[in-house]
């Protein structure tokens, strides 16, 4: 065995490692030498790059590496990288391009994008030839984004002597094999990766790393024209074809319609709460591409007449943007992809999820940037439409994914270009002159509060005092305190509801076979709620995760994740967790 990794006065704070970060120095050291491969797996917000870094200078303390060059996806990230890596005495140049050829005598390593390595494989191959390298693969999935940037990374770092591999979400929709990772063949016959070491979101939340996310979704009525000229009206959050539920995503994120306005508004006074507890808390809205992120910024500004800072993927200046934004206390962000993923700002709090990207890769590094722990007892609230993916995503934060192969490209729900195939295509073989997707209306109502496997909540109307219930939750209070809060003032709002069609003011129940006929809508409602109250009971009498206990549930009955389930799939799931109660007892 290796020996106990010494402090280091000279780390600083960086020489304090969590215990997941300790584990997994230790799983690498389990022989003298370590891998030559590793590949570790740790939820957004756990401090990938803080065991990366102590990684490297232990290595290079043992010469078992002599350079190291840091793989990440974006510009900004390569600074970020290099910032961290000054601070344990290891220097990384950001700023080295593809044109020099060699590396400053001053510096141990480079950090460079995916795209840099792609656009000159050869010249990053003969780099790693040359001295003994370790290659750090930040968010490794990128990899995977194509033969021609797997096939280039391949190629360059082939001759590494040492390889990390990180991620915060391993898992892909599409079949491209990540280079240097290693998958095996399950009894199903599909090759999945596998992690030398695994901190999930559930441990994560347990220990404290990172915060608990509270999801309010919000539905709401869309009217819009299509290019054939005809007007079409939907309800976002009712059962829709995936047609209807692009173009009705679309119209709702549109700027010109009420319903990203009144939404931003509620998440606005959700901050205002959160800065009670938490007075540099900040926000971001995360939009679909630049033209839409200025509207929003603009929206933002008018309503709370304070500045908003805009960051662009093509903006040279984004990096100085998003720190000085760390820093500050500004309260809005507004970005489109480039601040999802891997961008360090501990203080977001609060966030607005506008954008019509729809896979589990990108939902879960967006939610990410929201749920560094700085101390005990912090949440992050994200606000986001009422579209069964997006739900789908929210209720099972706890579940554990790999990057599978062999599978279709997607199981279910949206992909990521439904919207804009929807949006492109006539919706008639004879449309003469086309017109262009235009919003007519869009309107928001809340719709529920989905935390920790269970939703919470009834429908209300944007400025009611039920949607204040929820916006007005305190900033700073332990996930069960949580728990307990959302259950109460559910049970307050469902009390108040069932007085208001009985006239009886002590009704605290609903009287049975009352003849009131609800809707098929309502009936999910109660279904849902119902299996969650039976989630909840499972998991504290198992202590299984309640994302554990749902994609069991779904193992076992078949249909879609929970959000997308017709009452027939939750009524057999119902039945099913009954049953198992049942054998307990037994």
């Amino acid at each position: 065995m290796p020996p106990a990794f010494p402090e280091r006065a000279a780390w600083g704070t960086a020489s304090s490692l969590r215990a997941w970060q300790q584990q997994a120095l230790e799983a690498y050291f389990r022989t003298e030498a370590g891998p030559r491969d590793f590949l570790t797996v740790a939820t957004p917000g756990a401090g990938k790059t803080t065991f990366a870094l102590r990684l490297a200078r232990e290595l290079l303390d043992r010469r078992a590496i002599a350079a190291i060059t840091v793989v990440c996806p974006t510009e900004h990230l390569k600074r970020q990288w290099a910032e961290s890596a000054a601070r344990v005495g290891i220097k990384i140049d950001p700023e080295f391009k593809n044109s020099q050829g060699r590396v400053g005598k001053d510096f141990v390593g480079v950090a460079v994008t995916y795209a840099q390595v792609a656009a000159h494989p050869a010249l990053h191959r003969g780099r790693t030839e040359n001295r003994k390298t370790l290659v750090i693969l930040d968010e490794v999935h990128h990899a995977g984004d194509g033969l021609s940037w797997g096939d280039a990374i391949r190629e360059s770092f082939e001759p590494a002597a040492r390889r990390l591999s990180l991620s915060g979400t391993p898992f892909r929709t599409d079949i491209n094999p990540i280079p240097f990772v290693l998958y095996e063949e399950g009894p199903d016959g599909i090759r999945r990766s596998r992690a030398d070491y695994t901190y999930g979101y559930g441990p994560a939340l347990a220990d404290g790393v990172v915060r608990p996310v509270i999801f309010l979704a919000y539905a709401g009525e869309m009217r819009w024209r299509t290019r054939a000229g005809d007007e079409i009206t939907a309800t976002l959050g009712q059962p829709l074809t995936q047609d209807q539920t692009a173009q009705a995503w679309r119209a709702a994120l549109d700027p010109k319609g009420d319903w990203i306005r009144q939404v931003i508004k509620a998440a606005d006074r959700r901050l205002t709460e959160v800065r009670r507890a938490m007075p540099d808390a900040g926000a971001m809205a995360i939009a679909s591409d630049h033209e839409t992120a200025r509207a929003y910024a603009k929206m933002i500004r008018e309503l709370t007449g304070q500045r908003v800072t805009v960051v662009l993927s093509d903006d040279p200046g984004a990096s100085k943007k998003i720190k000085q934004f760390g820093e500050s206390d500004e309260r809005w962000l507004v970005a489109v992809r480039m601040v999802s993923e891997g961008v360090d700002i501990p203080r977001l709090a609060v966030g607005v999820y506008a954008t019509s990207t729809s896979t589990p890769l990108f939902f879960a590094q967006a939610i990410g940037r929201f749920v560094r722990a700085r101390r005990r007892g912090e949440t992050a609230s994200v606000f986001l439409p009422s579209v069964p993916t997006l739900m789908g995503h929210a209720a099972e934060m706890e579940t554990e994914r790999d990057h599978v192969l062999d599978r279709p490209v997607r199981e279910d729900g949206l992909d990521d270009d439904l919207i804009a195939e929807a949006n492109r295509r006539d919706d008639s073989p004879d449309v003469g002159e086309e017109l262009p997707f235009e919003t007519v209306e869009a309107s928001a109502q809340f719709d529920r509060v989905l935390y920790d496997g269970g939703e919470f909540g009834m429908q209300a109307a944007p400025g009611s005092v039920e949607e204040e219930d929820f916006l007005g939750i305190p900033g700073l209070l332990e996930p069960d305190q949580v728990t307990a809060l959302l259950r109460k003032r559910q049970a307050e709002q469902m009390a108040a509801q069932r007085r208001a069609k009985t006239g009886d003011p002590r009704a605290d129940r609903a009287e049975a076979g009352d003849g009131e006929q609800r809707t098929a809508a309502e009936d999910l409602h109660a279904l849902r709620k119902e299996l969650n109250g039976l989630v909840g009971a499972w998991n504290h009498r198992t202590g299984q995760p309640h994302g554990v206990i749902h994609t069991e549930l779904r193992r076992t009955c078949g249909g879609p994740p929970a959000a997308q389930a017709s009452a027939e799939d939750i009524r057999r799931r119902i039945a099913k967790i009954r049953e198992w109660a049942t054998r307990r007892r037994d």
